[in-house]
């Protein structure tokens, strides 16, 4: 419900400007956060200049040559299945959708069907830059 109730609530706090529609996109930000470490901690970090975990660091992935993150090792079949690819958020829901499919050979394997996880993850990325 609060999806739904979000996007209605901060248009109509803008329209009467009041201050408060910081503090929406901040618990959205939070939340957002809040899902991909759920999600995504047991391999990889997220905030600049973190090591590597058993994945690479994601900081700044949106915008950055796919299998390409400083100072980490991919595996051969990520090399190969995105060579010459950029993250961006279609090739990012792909991947988040079934990563096997995007890339068969690749060691990482995730299969998130609900969009709206989707979209929460990948709006979490788009933070991130």
């Amino acid at each position: 419900m609060l999806r739904i109730v979000r996007p209605i609530l901060t248009s109509a706090l803008l329209t009467l400007g009041l201050s408060a529609a910081p503090s929406l996109l901040a618990a959205e930000d939070a939340e957002s956060r809040a899902l991909v470490v759920k999600q995504c901690s047991q391999c990889h970090t997220f905030d600049q200049g973190e090591k590597h975990g058993q994945g690479p660091n994601l900081y700044g992935l949106l915008g950055r040559e796919a299998a390409a993150a400083p100072g980490f090792v991919y595996s051969e079949g990520i090399k190969e299945a995105l060579k010459g690819k950029v993250w961006d958020a279609e090739l990012l829901d792909r991947w988040l959708s079934d990563t096997v499919a995007v890339a068969p050979k690749a060691q990482m394997v995730y299969f998130q069907d609900d969009p709206e996880v989707r979209a929460t993850l990948i709006r979490f990325f788009k933070s991130q830059r």
